[in-house]
């Protein structure tokens, strides 16, 4: 039976492993952040496989990824308040084919924002399921949401992607 478990598991990974990395990467806005956070879901996945009945285990899954990336985010503020700014940019590699200045953009949001833009446009989530993947109040994600977006097309427009007069 253990076979069996294992191999369901190695199945679900193989099956989920790219649309969680480019979850991951909306998330984190750094494929190396992204791949790290992918693998320490699957980790978190793998100890409760089979000892846990997992109706969705997908969207167990992403609700665990965004746990997990709010607590790296709260590390990070915690343990590395005077390295900020100082990490050189790693070439971006993405899962799909996304615009330079959409990922410039995206870097430039905050975690919170980032995270609820992302549940929102890339997992198709409600107000009510981003507030409960996030752990907070839907007027919290509203708002999240609606900086975020204004921020992305501020963005656009100083790119030239948005004119003045659209949205």
């Amino acid at each position: 039976m253990e076979g069996d478990l294992t191999g369901d598991f190695a199945d679900f990974v193989a099956v989920q492993s790219r649309s969680l990395l480019g979850f991951a990467h909306a998330l984190t806005a750094d494929p190396h952040d992204a791949w790290d956070l992918t693998q320490e879901t699957f980790a978190r996945m793998g100890e409760r496989w089979g000892r846990t009945r997992l109706d969705e285990p997908a969207a167990y899954a992403r609700t665990v990824m965004v746990r997990l990336n709010i607590d790296r985010i709260r590390r990070l503020r915690r343990e590395l308040p005077l390295l900020v700014g100082t990490r050189e940019a790693a070439p971006v590699e993405l899962v799909g084919e996304v615009d330079a200045w959409l990922v410039e953009a995206l870097a430039t949001l905050s975690p919170r924002q980032r995270t609820a833009l992302a549940l929102r446009y890339v997992e198709d989530l409600d107000v009510r399921g981003i507030a409960e993947r996030m752990g907070c109040s839907e007027g919290t994600v509203k708002s999240q949401l609606s900086r975020g977006t204004e921020r992305l097309r501020e963005h656009a427009r100083q790119h030239g992607v948005l004119r003045v007069g659209q949205a």
